[in-house]
């Protein structure tokens, strides 16, 4: 099979021109899905900015972990000012200290409480005494550990509170890590599922706040931790509302999200503003694919027919560049090859120093350049006071140090378009991390940079001088991505996957190693925080085997030579390479024998048929070799193991696991075949019907097939089968397939197939994979139409969420992973069946 669908032909050579047409600002398609959450500004796992709302202007831009990326968007239209982007924060001034400023004392208990232990009159003289935060101790601020699996924590604070701080405006704010509920003098104020959350913000109204008294009140708080990390912390804030300077909110008309742009259009009085957020992500092109820079393209419009006295201001927070908000911060005015730069970062720069899931980037440089506009570094009301009475800005400061988030100035950016009826403009918003990865114990930056040839000003003045044959290469991808949606469905399939591209691309960070092998990295986002995790790689394949199965190898290729080297020695794949942002060893508790060689295998095979060769794997044929025969010995039956589903736990004879084993084997055998070993070939094919055959009998459960061989009465979805479909294979006998399918059908809930029996909740990437089996379009678009309806519905507004409820919409865990990936998989079955 021929490598013949990579991305088609683009242009090349963009114009270095900055004109801009009207299809810049429309787009390729309009769009009706709305999103849970919007990409503004997105390259990686660190330079990540969303809008969690349905109106831009709603609230604080966000990383994907929740932590505020500040951004804000001005218009003023004739005198009268408008915001268009983001929302004034309040500002806190602390009453009562969390772990950051204050090594808080307590009692606590970490024994199951019964009822009453959060009331006052409590006695709690047992508990022991310890100083916060309380958790794991990689967390922020732990001072005392705790970090047992299904362990409990009870806490109780005594505080005293003035009489005068009972009049201001009060906010609680609490940080957890999983469920959570807390409690002021006895009364439960806030209650979480099984979630973690940093710096979650509780205005007390009018009735929450009577629950306070002068002088001394307990605060009590509960935390449950199911896996991973533990933390528990809080305190009591005055809020200080921010200045209003007579700004209107304008109004929102509509947004749009395409696969690298994201439209908006806003009333603001008698112009029409068009805004339109582009990552030039475009995956044919691994210098764009990674630049970690970003257009902001903008166009105002006269609805009256009158010319008005227009100008435009973007602002940002130096909370772009650090990881919690008390962080010391240095904002600068710098000139790179003529160019003006608002800059901002860390004092420290703990280059590639912290590790983890829930954080953010505390190194490197936010840059706000001068093109097309002017810049300036200025507080918050400095810049919003110039810009509403005069339509410009203050004079710049030239650096300005900030000791924490309270001290902050604010970045600024602002074109003036004078009098006019239409015109339009762009800026570039940009990130150099300096390093950016850390792979067996060397340093590398992105492969923008060619080595350190290339510096984050070189990038951003290419995408300035190349800015319209960018965009139009934009607009291509935008309409492949739509059009092989509506081709393979419908509209609500090409939209879901038109707003899932970014989503996925900026899960991952692409370099090139000493050897020059391209090395596609991901981020396991939300669920453990590890590097190239496999059986991450193995769900999100579909869309890069589909565009460009060279990134689909740069996910696989450091797995190969972990074991090629000899660093990693199991007869089985490894479950990942560390924890971002250092790629040195594995990390994770466990391994996933079955799972991971079989994703390897099954992967492999699939990028062997593409290229019509085994050049990829023949230099690790001894490995994979190895892990075949692990699958064939160990797979029919599977042991107590993990699979990708590990949040389930434990579940030995998983059915589901032994198909991955099943295909593997067969993957094996179909390389053998390309790469001309046919006894091989033909060896290992007759292993795998036979245990295709064996499992056919042993799973099935009259009109269905079990979750697990022994399990009567159960049911699982079986996406590994998909691959029997794609390559033609019929290992699987009596119609096993259709059977299942139409079961599931039977099976589904509001919001979708549940993973299997055992509970309502399901993985939607999983979701997709099963569906492409179906026999036709319209049983396809049966399980497209519940996914829709829970993303454009789902109340957790977080990028896409792929572990929820199918019954409620509610996230379960997980968010902003690569692993939507797999929404591409009915695109890539159809494509194979061009062939």
């Amino acid at each position: 099979m021929k490598k013949a669908f990579l991305f088609g032909a683009m242009i090349l050579g963009a114009l270095a021109t900055k004109a801009q047409s009207q299809d810049t600002f429309k787009p390729y398609q309009p769009t009706d899905l709305r999103l849970p959450s919007v990409p503004l500004i997105v390259s990686d796992p660190y330079f990540s900015v969303w809008s969690p709302y349905n109106e831009l202007n709603e609230g604080t831009t966000r990383h994907w972990t929740n932590d505020e990326k500040p951004m804000q968007g001005f218009l003023r239209v004739d005198g009268q000012t408008y915001c268009f982007m983001g929302a004034d924060r309040d500002r806190y001034e602390t009453i009562i200290p969390m772990a950051n400023e204050e090594a808080w004392t307590a009692r606590y208990s970490r024994e199951k409480q019964a009822e009453g232990w959060q009331e006052n009159n409590f006695n709690d003289s047992k508990w022991a005494e310890g100083k916060a935060a309380f958790g794991s101790e990689d967390l922020s601020n732990v001072r005392t550990r705790w970090s047992n699996e299904n362990s409990d924590l009870y806490v109780r604070r005594t505080i005293n509170i003035d009489a005068k701080d009972l009049n201001e405006d009060l906010a609680l704010i609490y940080s957890h890590d999983d469920v959570f509920e807390i409690y002021i003098n006895g009364t439960k104020v806030a209650s979480t599922g099984e979630i973690w959350r940093e710096g979650v913000t509780l205005k007390l109204d009018s009735k929450l706040k009577k629950l306070l008294k002068p002088g001394k009140n307990i605060i009590a708080a509960h935390c449950h931790n199911t896996t991973g990390g533990a933390y528990t912390d809080f305190g009591i804030f005055k809020i200080k509302k921010a200045d209003a300077y007579g700004i209107k909110q304008a109004t929102q008309k509509s947004v749009d999200v395409l696969a690298t742009s994201s439209y908006y259009t806003f009333t603001c009085g008698p112009v029409e503003l068009d805004l339109v957020f582009t990552a030039p992500m475009l995956i044919d092109d691994y210098d764009l694919l990674s630049a970690p820079a970003n257009y902001i393209s903008y166009q105002v419009r006269s609805t009256d027919g009158q010319a008005h006295n227009v100008q435009l201001m973007l602002t940002a927070s130096p909370l772009m560049a650090v990881n919690k908000g008390d962080q010391p911060t240095i904002s600068s005015i710098i000139e790179k090859k003529g160019t003006k730069y608002a800059c901002t970062g860390t004092i420290e720069q703990p280059i590639l120093a912290k590790t983890g899931d829930g954080i953010c980037i505390d190194w490197g440089y936010f840059y706000l350049p001068a093109i097309n506009g002017d810049v300036a570094i200025a507080s918050e009301n400095a810049l919003k006071s110039s810009f509403v009475k005069k339509g410009n800005m203050p004079a710049s400061q030239q650096n300005v140090t900030a000791q924490n988030e309270n001290e902050m100035p604010s970045l600024a950016y602002c074109h003036n378009f004078g009098t006019t009826k239409q015109a339009s403009s762009y800026a570039i918003m940009g990130y150099d991390e300096i390093w950016d990865i850390e792979y067996f114990y060397k340093r590398y930056k992105g492969y923008w940079a060619h080595e350190g040839s290339v510096t984050i000003f070189d990038m951003i003045d290419r995408l300035n001088r190349e800015y319209s044959g960018i965009m139009k290469r934009c607009r291509q991808l935008d309409k492949q991505i739509y059009d092989d949606g509506m081709k393979a469905g419908n509209k609500q399939y090409a939209e879901i996957l038109s707003g899932s591209y970014r989503h996925v691309i900026a899960a991952h960070k692409l370099f090139r190693d000493d050897e020059g092998n391209l090395l596609f990295f991901s981020k396991e986002n939300n669920s453990n925080g590890c590097v190239n995790t496999v059986d991450l790689t193995y769900p999100e394949a579909p869309l890069f085997l589909c565009y460009n199965p060279e990134l689909q190898k740069g996910m696989m290729t450091s797995i190969f030579e972990y074991s090629y080297t000899g660093r990693w020695t199991k007869p089985f794949a490894a479950h990942d390479l560390g924890q971002y942002p250092k790629a040195n060893k594995q990390v994770y508790g466990g391994d996933m024998p079955l799972e991971e060689a079989g994703n390897m295998l099954t992967l492999a095979a699939m990028i062997c048929k593409l290229d019509g060769n085994t050049s990829y794997v023949n230099k690790y044929w001894d490995i994979i070799t190895t892990w075949a025969d692990y699958l064939s010995e160990n797979g029919q039956d599977p042991s107590n193991q993990l699979c990708t589903d590990d949040f389930a736990g434990h579940w030995a004879h998983n059915a589901n696991l032994s198909v991955k084993a099943i295909m593997g084997v067969a993957a094996y055998a179909e390389m053998a075949r390309l790469k001309g070993l046919n006894d091989v070939a033909d060896k290992y094919m007759a292993r795998a019907k036979e245990m295709a055959t064996i499992w056919e009998r042993d799973a099935r459960e009259d009109d269905h097939y079990r979750l697990a061989f022994d399990r009567k009465d159960t049911w699982s979805q079986k996406y590994n089968m998909v691959w029997d479909k794609l390559w033609n294979l019929n290992l699987f006998p009596n119609g096993a397939m259709e059977r299942d399918m139409k079961y599931y059908l039977t099976k589904q809930n509001k919001y979708g197939l549940p993973l299997d029996v055992r509970r309502d909740y399901t993985k939607s990437d999983w979701i997709m994979w099963t569906a492409a089996m179906a026999k036709d379009k319209k049983t396809f678009l049966k399980f497209v139409d519940p996914l829709y309806k829970y993303i454009n519905e789902t109340e957790s507004r977080v990028p896409i969420s792929d572990w929820h409820d199918t019954k409620t919409g509610i996230m379960t865990g997980f968010k902003a992973r690569s692993v939507i990936g797999g929404y591409w998989m009915k695109v890539l079955a159809d494509k194979l069946q061009e062939q």
